[in-house]
């Protein structure tokens, strides 16, 4: 009887110090889940650096909620897509990665898809109890594999490619290459109504609604295909923009209503009382394109282009609760996303592969002893090219012509001093190559 009545006190003994383990453990993790800001991501779609209200604008501009986003946050004078067109800025975002190290060179190395090899910012955060959800143009593969619940998400609502989608007729087309257009729900296929711009923003918004209620924190990337073509917008919307050009009114009302969306993110951050510890990033996927009229002033030329229009885009980053309101010059770059949100979350990035991106936190606390970057590199592997060291820029547009500019004095790139600068014009040159070197095959030379 002895041995049976101490059997049971050293099971009620166990038992009760494994459940207050237990409730002490889980209590703990939703304490830290609590503490973890919740993260988002805005990408604007092919958006001019001049098209945003907050930066050097014309006067027809209307984006009072980014300008606000912009006012509360941390704006970037030199902030970089990290390819002058959009699919591979969004493998380089989600991989935090030269996407080049990959082969992803192109808009069409989007039909292949983001190579299962490489880990996404999402799979990351999933693994740390984020809830993720992704709304919007997907761009990063068309099948299964790829597909953005195969790679770390657990919602989706939009399209998977390819670049453009017709943003009121959302019904979809079974055969041919029409299906890629078909919008998403999660796995499922599904015709939709109304303006694309606008539901992005409710899929966005009901998304936040779901997962505030909850511990775990939550992971939410937007990337609009606003404002790209092709140009269509509501009708009373178009109606208020008169700048005696037809496709830039109607850009215009684009850029409008996705401003609206972004407001209506913003404010259900804020009714949810999540937004003062949520950390937003927004950014464009590459300079404006001349297609829809944007306006990249004071940077030449646009989409598609290596000079600092097609590349440099507006940036800013938001966290209320960690940075007050400034202005940082440092040049930085969309692929520094992901190692930045690996910091502020402590996550420690995998060790067999190389991260290009940096945390971009120590810049904006002016922490800086060197560049944040040593040099930044461009190439979409059709003979054209780029290499930022410091202030100092060279352009290949085509093959063998090298422009060199300095940037601090010549935003616009109209002043080449490769002639006075031979020196300068080699060492980038040896820069680039080195770099170009460690490149992978590029997708397409693989077929």
């Amino acid at each position: 009887m002895k041995k049976l009545a101490k059997s049971l006190f050293l099971i009620i003994v166990f038992t009760a110090t494994f459940c207050f383990y237990s409730f002490g453990q889980s209590s703990l993790t939703a304490k830290k889940n609590q503490e973890r800001p919740n993260i988002v991501i805005i990408l604007a779609d092919d958006q001019g650096n001049a098209d945003a209200g907050y930066q050097r604008n014309p006067a027809e501009v209307s984006t009072p909620s980014i300008d606000k986003l912009a006012a509360a946050g941390v704006v970037f004078t030199n902030g970089y897509a990290s390819a002058y067109v959009c699919a591979p800025t969004r493998a380089g975002l989600l991989t935090g990665r030269y996407q080049q190290r990959y082969g992803f060179f192109t808009a069409a190395d989007s039909r292949e898809g983001l190579p299962l090899s490489e880990i996404t910012l999402a799979e990351m955060l999933q693994k740390e109890g984020y809830k993720t959800g992704v709304f919007g143009k997907w761009h990063l593969g068309l099948t299964k594999p790829f597909h953005p619940l195969s790679r770390g998400f657990d919602e989706f609502y939009g399209f998977l490619g390819h670049g453009a989608h017709d943003y009121f007729d959302l019904t979809c087309k079974e055969d041919g290459d029409d299906f890629h257009q078909c919008i998403y729900r999660n796995n499922e296929t599904i015709n939709d109504t109304g303006y694309l711009t606008d539901n992005l923003a409710r899929e966005a918004s009901s998304f936040i609604k779901n997962q505030s209620k909850k511990e775990d924190p939550f992971f939410l990337y937007l990337p609009f295909n606003a404002v790209h073509f092709p140009l269509q917008a509501p009708e009373e919307d178009i109606k208020k923009f008169n700048t005696g050009n037809k496709d830039r009114d109607i850009m215009l009302a684009m850029l409008h209503r996705m401003d609206i969306a972004i407001g209506n993110v913003i404010a259900t951050l804020k009714d949810e009382g999540v937004y003062e510890n949520t950390l937003i990033f927004y950014f464009s996927d590459n300079g404006g394109a001349k297609k829809v009229s944007a306006n990249n002033l004071p940077f030449r030329d646009y989409k598609q282009s290596v000079y600092e229009g097609g590349l440099r885009v507006p940036f800013v980053i938001s966290w209320p609760k960690m940075f007050s309101p400034a202005t940082c010059n440092e040049p930085v770059i969309s692929f520094d996303i992901l190692p930045t949100i690996c910091a502020a979350l402590d996550i420690e990035l995998p060790k067999d592969r190389v991260y290009d991106g940096k945390n971009i936190f120590p810049a904006i606390r002016g922490e800086l002893k060197e560049p944040l970057h040593p040099e930044l590199f461009w190439d979409g592997n059709q003979n054209k090219w780029a290499v930022r060291m410091e202030n100092w820029k060279l352009v290949s547009p085509k093959s063998e012509v090298f422009e060199l500019y300095n940037l601090k004095n010549d935003l616009g790139e109209k002043n080449n001093l490769a002639k006075q600068h031979p020196e300068k014009v080699n060492k980038l040159k040896e820069k680039y190559t080195n770099w170009r070197n460690e490149m992978a095959t590029p997708m397409g030379d693989k077929k």
